[in-house]
């Protein structure tokens, strides 16, 4: 028998593993990679008797290896909180599957576990750009002041890390650092006494000025746009703008589209006050995501301005 445990390499994705794996300790191979590296599922071939976890990648992108997976004898559960497409009716698919706005992955995991590792769910939710949960969760767990910014601030930096082509343009294989992380069952400590979020806050600031001094490609009523640069700093920092302009201006919908291999990859949020349609919008342009925050991985440039206007269509004054 074979345990696999498959994650994305967000934050969403590190923190919920970091739960499981704290109250149900297990030596598993670990598949994961760059935040848009959704279709894991198919790197792995399981055998008859096989145990597999999912967390944080979308079921409707990896529906053909959760089929042959489970054809072939082994037992999946799946936690997530993006649109999924067809559920597996299997005894063997355990679903832990929530596309309400207001959870996430790693959220699902602490209502699984009973909040038994509440500050890593807590840290993955600030990290998931969920700040008003993550912060009426750190207030309910007694956490003050500064203990819930140094939450707050591990869960964006471990966020910033998973954005990249691929996985050498990290800061840190999401791998090596899950299993970093590992070792400390208090967030605040690995914050602490692990290098890693020193250095990634370090970048991630540097990435930010200059992510900040770009103007909007077009902005209107309700929507802005923002076209990075095709530089690797772009990469890097494109979740986290948009995370952050999400945060500056809740009331209005954002996306930021970043050059790769004559295309755009794209990242929508949609306003914070109302988390509804990103999925939708991304969709039109065989994107995925859910209600709050989605992605296209490919859009062409001739499809920027059709893109533009679905943007404006949904998230426009009505």
């Amino acid at each position: 028998m074979e345990f696999y445990d498959i994650f994305n390499g967000d934050a969403d994705g590190l923190c919920a593993l970091q739960q499981l794996r704290l109250t149900e300790p297990r030596q598993a191979t670990l598949v994961t990679g760059v935040k848009r590296d959704i279709g894991l599922l198919a790197r792995v071939r399981p055998a008859p008797g096989d145990v597999v976890t999912v967390l944080d990648i979308s079921l409707a992108r990896n529906a053909a290896a959760a089929t042959a997976a489970l054809a072939a004898g082994a037992s999946i559960t799946w936690f997530d909180h993006h649109s999924p497409g067809e559920i597996p009716q299997h005894p063997e698919f355990v679903s832990h599957i929530d596309t309400d706005a207001a959870v996430c992955t790693s959220l699902l995991v602490d209502r699984h576990l009973s909040g038994a590792q509440r500050a890593w769910a807590i840290t993955g939710a600030f990290g998931d750009n969920l700040g008003a949960v993550a912060q009426s969760l750190a207030e309910s767990s007694g956490y003050g002041r500064d203990d819930t910014d140094v939450l707050r601030r591990l869960g964006q930096c471990l966020n910033y890390n998973a954005y990249g082509t691929r996985v050498p343009e990290l800061l840190f294989d999401p791998g090596q650092l899950s299993l970093r992380m590992r070792a400390y069952r208090d967030p605040l400590v690995f914050a602490r006494e692990d290098d890693a979020m020193a250095t990634l806050e370090a970048a991630m600031e540097d990435d930010m000025a200059k992510a900040l001094a770009v103007a909007p490609h077009s902005a209107a009523e309700g929507v802005a746009v923002i076209v990075l640069p095709d530089e690797p700093w772009s990469h890097r920092v494109s979740g986290t703008l948009a995370h952050a302009l999400a945060r500056k201006a809740p009331e209005r919908a954002h996306a930021v589209l970043t050059p790769l291999d004559g295309c755009y990859t794209v990242s929508i949020r949609a306003p914070l006050t109302s988390p509804r349609g990103a999925a939708d919008v991304a969709a039109r342009f065989q994107g995925g995501g859910r209600a709050g925050a989605a992605g296209i991985d490919r859009l062409p440039p001739d499809a920027v301005e059709a893109f533009e206007a679905a943007m404006r269509e949904v998230y426009g004054p009505r």
